[in-house]
């Protein structure tokens, strides 16, 4: 008598982050620790960076007399060691920053890297910031590029994205912003990678300390939103986000 072999079934492929931020420095300062919790967990984490932030976010620079090229090869190297140092893939787009344009075509590129990542979250500026309107520009863009690559009939190549819920990390002055924590996320188990990360920003080292208290201000506030008996650190850190889609759930939870 023979046995035939079982079919295998093949494995799942990875879950998928994508992260649409206007500048170098963004995505480490604001969703560092959401990147660095789901490389931890096997997962693939891209980072669509749409200029290098070498106008306005490169100060110590331009004060060391750096030429536009130099900085953004400085600018680049550390978002690729910052990305590196989390686990993350970043991709540049050399959009050009203060200001970043709205436009047709930088819209199709992010569809396209859409369908490329095929990804289960998204993670992006909120819409509102009036001290860099590069960042609701890059928000808006990320949101549309997010609906035109569901679109079977929009062109491109690459295979049409479900509706990946979106999340919108913390800006720099979340109370003029309108920003209001809705999602307390613990990165404490991942706190030093975002940390090391971080200082990879050299450029912007003034920030350094600014998001370690941050970190601790959302930790204190996640402990007390928690319940009593989670068992967490005494020394939480976390991430705030908001949620502009609904959770879609089968549990109260």
């Amino acid at each position: 008598m023979t046995h035939g072999t079982a079919p295998t079934t093949p494995p799942a492929p990875p879950r998928s982050t994508l992260v649409v931020t206007a500048h170098a420095g963004d995505f480490v300062w604001r969703a560092g620790g959401a990147i660095a919790l789901a490389a931890s967990r096997g997962e693939k984490v891209t980072v669509a960076c749409l200029t290098f932030g070498e106008r306005g976010e490169s100060a110590k620079a331009w004060r060391e007399g750096k030429s536009l090229e130099e900085i953004k090869a400085l600018r680049r190297d550390e978002a690729e060691k910052a990305a590196a140092a989390l686990g993350a893939e970043v991709r540049f787009f050399d959009a050009g920053d203060y200001p970043l344009l709205v436009s047709p075509e930088l819209t199709d590129q992010l569809v396209e890297v859409y369908r490329d990542t095929q990804p289960d979250v998204v993670l992006t500026h909120p819409a509102n910031d009036p001290y860099n309107g590069d960042h609701p520009a890059a928000h808006r863009m990320a949101l549309e590029a997010r609906v035109l690559a569901q679109a079977i009939g929009y062109p491109g190549p690459g295979e049409i994205i479900g509706a990946p819920p979106v999340f919108f990390f913390e800006p720099h002055q979340p109370e003029m912003s309108g920003f209001k924590p809705e999602v307390l996320l613990d990165i404490t188990e991942v706190w030093e990678t975002k940390r090391k990360a971080m200082e990879c920003l050299g450029a912007q080292q003034h920030l350094w300390d600014y998001y370690t208290d941050l970190a601790v201000r959302r930790g204190v506030q996640l402990k007390r939103n928690a319940g009593p008996n989670l068992g967490l650190a005494h020394r939480t850190m976390a991430e705030a986000y908001m949620r502009p889609f609904p959770q879609i759930t089968k549990e109260l939870a």
